[in-house]
């Protein structure tokens, strides 16, 4: 009997998913006001965001490895940990029960982000897994726009705890709507095949390396030399008496497994450069539009159209792609209008290009992310709570740097949007370069030969 997907697991992940980014931002269009309100500095209420990027730099690989070995409580775990720190927020009318709050919060971030992958590999068929990691990505950045729809409408010190109030709310109910559809394993195996193996031995292959025998035995038994599955018996005969671990065992040898694969390291070095031109744009827009006369509320109504355009193109523009085999174009296209939109920012800043500038920034630079955890998803198998977790680790790494390369040229916006324009043009080699990596990655997903399907 075929296997439905089970699309009311992404459901619930994508409620959790909006839920963390809820919690973070909920300050972001109301700094000033929380910090008259909890008297305390305008700094220190953004340090109730920095904490979510910071603490995910830390925790990102150690809950891609609990993902990858317990899958389904780690989830939970993230998602109830995400409503206990919106709940604690509410303890006391004072900043400390907010930071608190915020850092219980921070630490359910990777392990709710880092399942993208894990939750549509598991309750997801193979053809549905693209649109799947599509919408729980898009659902994340949904949670941006309630955080600034909500801070749009509470604008006042005295509707701050309503704002909490409906976020814990919010949080409580996507924790047990999760709970409750993910309660049983899914029916699917997000494991690879065999012939992916080779990457992940202590001696990989290269790209430009041609496989062995034995793996060209698991990849085409029609074409494979006499005596090669002969051969792959042994070896894996030999794994098994010498005490070697199954692939399919998620342990720390996840973590050498996707550090270990090459295609996998280049999508964690191309990750630094569009997440952190996204973030530093999301953070310093306002301040660097200001001078050019574009007023506070303009520049968040522009962010806000900006995510929302982000939204949209991450639901729609990565089912294309995929479908057309075109990863690296889009990479490629997404970065370079990133660039073309800084450029204009620096050179006519106002309040026309701004929005135009931003919105087409959210619009094709939000979607490569789903695409890389798609290819992420594709490669790794069962390690793809780690591989997931280095690549957001490394995306809030490039934010965090970005960002403050930028914050030290607020006072000259040109100089700041040139220098956004300039990271983004660094990485259009390296996405153009995945053309063949990903092109072999294609090639080598073929489903396994008879005598090695698992059993029904």
């Amino acid at each position: 009997m075929r296997m439905r997907s089970q699309w009311p697991a992404i459901v619930g992940y994508s409620l959790v998913g909006a839920a963390t980014q809820l919690v973070w931002l909920n300050f972001a269009g109301v700094t000033t006001v929380a910090a008259d309100h909890y008297n305390v500095s305008e700094s220190a209420i953004g340090w109730l965001a920095q904490v979510f990027p910071l603490l995910y730099v830390v925790l990102a690989i150690p809950c891609g490895l609990l993902l990858d070995r317990w899958f389904r409580p780690a989830l939970i775990a993230g998602a109830v940990l995400t409503a206990l720190g919106a709940l604690v927020r509410l303890i006391g009318d004072d900043f400390s029960w907010l930071l608190a709050g915020q850092i219980l919060a921070s630490i359910a971030q990777p392990l709710v982000l880092n399942a993208v992958t894990g939750i549509t590999g598991r309750y997801l068929s193979e053809k549905d897994r693209p649109t799947g990691i599509a919408v729980g990505t898009a659902s994340i950045f949904a949670g941006m726009v309630i955080a600034f729809l909500l801070s749009a409408i509470f604008t006042t010190a005295s509707s701050l705890p309503t704002m909490l109030w409906i976020t814990a709310i919010f949080c409580v109910l996507a924790a047990l709507v999760l709970t409750l559809v993910i309660r049983r394993p899914g029916p699917f195996d997000p494991a690879h095949p065999p012939v992916l193996r080779a990457y992940f031995a202590d001696a990989p292959l290269t790209p430009q390396e041609p496989p062995t025998d034995t793996a060209a035995a698991h990849a085409d038994p029609a074409t494979a030399p006499p005596g090669a599955h002969a051969e792959s018996a042994a070896v894996y005969a030999a794994d098994a008496s010498a005490g070697s671990a199954p692939p399919s065992r998620p342990d720390r040898g996840a973590l050498a497994a996707a550090w270990g694969d090459p295609l996998i390291r280049r999508l964690c070095v191309l990750a630094l450069f569009p997440f952190g031109v996204f973030v530093a744009m999301s953070t310093f827009a306002q301040a660097l539009l200001e001078p050019a006369g574009v007023s506070g509320g303009t520049a968040s109504t522009i962010l806000l159209v900006n995510v929302i355009a982000g939204v949209l193109g991450s639901a729609i523009i990565p089912i294309l792609v995929v479908r057309r085999q075109a990863e690296s174009t889009l990479l490629v296209i997404s970065l370079t209008a990133t660039a073309a939109a800084c450029v204009l920012l620096a050179l006519a800043p106002g309040v026309l290009t701004g929005f135009v500038a931003i919105t087409l920034i959210g619009l094709l630079l939000l979607p490569a992310l789903p695409i890389v955890l798609e290819l992420v998803e594709r490669r790794t198998g069962e390690a793809e709570g780690t591989a997931a977790g280095l690549i957001w680790m490394s995306g809030n790494l490039g934010g965090l740097i970005v960002a403050v390369v930028v914050g030290l040229l607020v006072d000259h916006p040109p100089a700041a949007f040139l220098v956004m324009a300039a990271i983004a043009l660094i990485a259009v080699p390296g996405a153009r370069a995945l053309r063949r990596p990903i092109a072999e990655l294609r090639s080598q997903s073929r489903p396994l030969p008879p005598t090695h399907q698992p059993p029904l």
